[in-house]
């Protein structure tokens, strides 16, 4: 599972499935994690590989270094003959990846330090549990290279800090920091940087240990959340609580209060 950078071997992308946690950690490091065709590429792969088994029940992404994903690899962009049919490329093999994440039913947990930044940005926004790290930054940055975003940032930085902190991110280049991205919404908590690796550990575990089918049946409802009329949505909710309670999960969930004891899922 390695890939070539340059002239030496580096695994891009680290992965592991170790207890229904699927880790995925951001490795290069040395460039701030830039997304280069290979580490984007190498990501879709690992989510490729990660959501087609089974017993996946939460997800952990992390980088190594000290920032997350300072975006794309601008200096690639430069020295492409065909820049704009490369950087579509390259997003859509990154969305592909994200899409794959998304429509999983088990929830994502971010762990984010240092800079995120462009798709770093867009990677940390797409997780349904975030960590910040005090210290770290967040912020949209394609508009300084004259481009428009990618990795979904249109789609959920509006929904997760409002339209006029999207629209001030986008337009004068805010960078919000770690108490910023909590107070807005983009993050769950921050966290002392040498405690950011255990409590996101701790909270995937947390994760894994629970209704993962009742976990992915409210990751749909929310996501759709503001597409379909009032009335639709809540035709969904019944549906999907109908299909919760015919879980594994749900019984022992009932019986578990019933018996006044900690249930035991199994993620079915």
């Amino acid at each position: 599972m390695n890939h070539r950078e340059g002239n030496g071997v580096t695994e891009l992308v680290k992965s592991e499935l170790e207890e229904g946690i699927a880790k995925i950690t951001l490795n290069r490091p040395d460039a701030g994690n830039a997304m280069s065709w290979a580490l984007v590429d190498r990501f879709s792969t690992v989510v490729e590989e990660l959501t087609a088994q089974a017993g996946v029940r939460a997800f952990l992404i992390q980088a190594e270094g000290k920032n997350f994903c300072v975006g794309g690899d601008i200096r690639v962009f430069a020295t492409e003959t065909d820049p704009a049919g490369f950087i579509t490329r390259l997003a859509a093999r990154l969305h592909e990846g994200l899409a794959l994440l998304a429509a999983h039913p088990a929830p994502v947990v971010i762990a984010a330090q240092g800079a995120a930044a462009g798709a770093g940005l867009s990677l940390v926004a797409s997780g349904d549990i975030v960590l910040a790290a005090e210290g770290s930054t967040f912020a949209m940055a394609y508009t300084g290279i004259g481009l428009t975003a990618d990795g979904g940032a249109t789609w959920m930085l509006p929904r997760l800090i409002g339209l006029r902190a999207t629209q001030e991110m986008a337009y004068l280049g805010r960078r919000l920091n770690a108490q910023e991205a909590v107070a807005l919404g983009l993050a769950t908590r921050s966290v002392a940087p040498e405690q950011l690796d255990a409590e996101a550990a701790t909270i995937a575990r947390t994760i894994a240990n629970g209704p993962t089918a009742a976990f992915g049946g409210v990751k749909k409802l929310l996501f759709a959340g503001d597409l379909a009329p009032f009335p639709e949505h809540l035709d969904a909710e019944a549906h999907a609580i109908g299909v919760a309670m015919a879980t594994d999960d749900a019984g022992e969930g009932i019986k578990a209060f019933l018996e006044r004891r900690k249930p035991v899922y199994q993620g079915n």
